[in-house]
């Protein structure tokens, strides 16, 4: 994004509107109704809470863009973000329907099938339950069902703008300086939380302005990989697990994993089991990593990590995925996963992070954001991966 194409002019976010709309047309969608959070930050910039009252982003493929909203809530900023964007604002007031103000401003087809329900209005996921019913209650009056607009919008999402790239480098970048804190951190004696509190710390002094998650694993909690951090004591010789990451100001994320050893430089304090654990996962990472470039599926680059990892007898113990889209959200479309057939293309931003756990005794895992180039692969986090820096 050029220095006019700020986000305050609405530039960026009438360019996503327009951009989905392709993809609804491939999917026979007309409209999709999307809740608070994630999509309606990527198609308008706006942050704000959900509740009882219903706010909703409808875009359409043959009519205008509107933002259902309650009075309460049109504020300044919702107001300037309508001017902005081009999307039309519609507030309502306690008593009236937000539902039936969806249905009288749609732009649906007619269905043609009074003995069925065409699904061409796609659903965000954020949208709860009681919002969802009322929707769907009101669509069936007019023939019409609905699918979830994830895999319409997820088609957009996933490949990201020169823009979104570099704010992704930025945040890989800021994490990156908070790694390079951490050995310092990790002494015997102190206690997983003590450390994972001091991170947080770093993490915001690194320019983040919130922190989604810091785990800090030691010794047998390594083997979890969500393990957050406890008052478990560190003890010299033994590995510790830290997953760390946050939120730029843009929004955009952070998601990187290094397993250190405590304040030992010297491998001959691991045993050979734990050190050949961890050659077998470093190789398999870079392997990984090395792979990734457009045309290889996203499938195709878990397998290289999981043969890897399967070859020297830990297959059992490498229990998730390796690895899944981040953007304005951490865990977003693609999933680099066993049965995914997505086929990997230029700008598209996912964590690559195999990891061996053997329960009640020692986990490890390396994880880095990379972003497919037009002929390979960029990695977002540089920190050595390696036990003995």
């Amino acid at each position: 994004m050029t220095s006019t194409e700020t986000a305050s002019t609405g530039t960026m976010y009438r360019d996503r509107c327009a951009a989905v709309l392709d993809h609804m047309r491939e999917a026979g969608v007309s409209a999709m109704i999307l809740g608070t959070g994630p999509d309606l930050e990527f198609f308008t910039g706006l942050r704000i809470s959900s509740h009882e009252r219903l706010t909703a982003l409808v875009i359409q493929t043959d009519g205008e863009d509107f933002l259902v909203v309650p009075a309460v809530d049109a504020g300044r900023a919702v107001r300037t973000t309508a001017t902005e964007t081009g999307i039309t604002l519609m507030p309502w007031r306690d008593g009236d329907s937000p539902y039936e103000l969806i249905l009288r401003n749609l732009a649906l087809p007619d269905s043609g099938d009074e003995a069925g329900r065409v699904p061409g209005v796609a659903l965000g996921a954020a949208l709860t339950a009681d919002h969802v019913l009322n929707i769907q209650d009101g669509l069936s009056r007019i023939n019409y069902g609905c699918v979830l607009a994830g895999p319409v919008i997820d088609r957009l999402r996933m490949v990201k703008t020169g823009y979104e790239i570099e704010e992704l480098a930025a945040a890989g970048a800021a994490i990156d300086r908070v790694h390079a804190r951490v050995p310092e951190l990790l002494q015997p004696g102190r206690t997983e939380a003590e450390i994972a509190e001091e991170i947080t710390g770093m993490i915001l002094e690194e320019g983040h302005t919130s922190v989604d998650f810091v785990i800090v694993g030691s010794g047998p909690n390594g083997a979890d990989p969500h393990h957050s951090f406890s008052d478990r004591k560190l003890r010299t010789g033994e590995l510790v697990v830290v997953d760390i990451g946050g939120a730029l100001p843009s929004g955009y994320r952070s998601d990187c994993t290094r397993t250190y050893l405590v304040a030992d430089t010297d491998p001959q304090v691991m045993t050979e089991r734990v050190l050949d654990m961890y050659r077998v996962l470093e190789k398999a990472q870079a392997a990984a990593v090395k792979a990734v470039r457009p045309g290889v599926t996203a499938g195709e680059i878990d397998r290289i990590a999981r043969e890897a990892i399967s070859a020297a007898g830990y297959g059992e113990q490498f229990i998730h995925r390796t690895g899944h889209g981040i953007g304005l959200t951490t865990h977003e479309a693609p999933s680099i996963s066993a049965d995914s057939g997505t086929v990997l293309e230029p700008g598209m931003a996912f964590s690559v992070e195999p990891g061996i756990y053997i329960t009640d005794e020692v986990g490890a895992r390396i994880e880095d954001i990379v972003v497919v180039t037009d002929d390979g692969v960029r990695p977002l986090n540089n920190r050595p991966r390696s036990l003995f820096w």
